[in-house]
């Protein structure tokens, strides 16, 4: 019954106009201010400099290029890190290559995920006990938390990109 009849709206409507503003503008005001402070806190997080993370972006170091004195040996090959996680919030892209009959680590799993893309020679993908052959660009997404490798059945080189983004420990 009280919601049907309205009557507690009575009191409200029986306000003088100025009053009647008075409260509705309040009420605004304090939903814009909210809404305000919501958004530049959104902004200031958004700003957050993060660590090891560049103050600026310039062409500099927005651009990298392979270099044979920035490579990595591993057991199998080497690697090239364009872009490493102490760049920007653990977003990183790698090249890896591998020679033949190898592979970088067996079968592994993370709390990443990632893909690879190959740039030359034959792959062989592993996902969850299962195999699939890529050649040059074909892609591999390994979801998070999934057993999955990657091995080189070529005569030849592998060469693929890694593109991963770490978490923040």
């Amino acid at each position: 019954m009280f919601a049907a009849n309205h009557d507690h709206l009575k009191v409200f409507r029986n306000l003088p106009p100025a009053i009647k503003n008075y409260h509705t503008m309040n009420v605004k005001s304090f939903l814009f201010a909210g809404a305000l402070i919501i958004l530049c806190a959104i902004v200031a997080k958004a700003q957050e400099e993060k660590p090891g993370s560049p103050k600026e972006f310039t062409i500099d170091n927005c651009v990298s290029s392979f270099n044979w004195q920035d490579t990595i040996n591993t057991a199998v090959g080497y690697q090239f890190w364009f872009v490493n996680k102490d760049f920007i919030d653990g977003r990183t892209l790698k090249m890896s290559v591998v020679a033949p009959g190898s592979a970088t680590h067996p079968p592994h799993q993370h709390a990443e995920d990632e893909f690879f893309f190959v740039l030359e020679g034959t792959a062989e993908f592993y996902l969850d006990g299962k195999t699939a052959v890529g050649k040059a660009y074909s892609s591999f997404y390994c979801p998070p938390n999934i057993p999955h490798g990657i091995r080189n059945i070529g005569k030849t080189e592998l060469k693929y990109l890694v593109i991963k983004k770490y978490t923040e420990k």
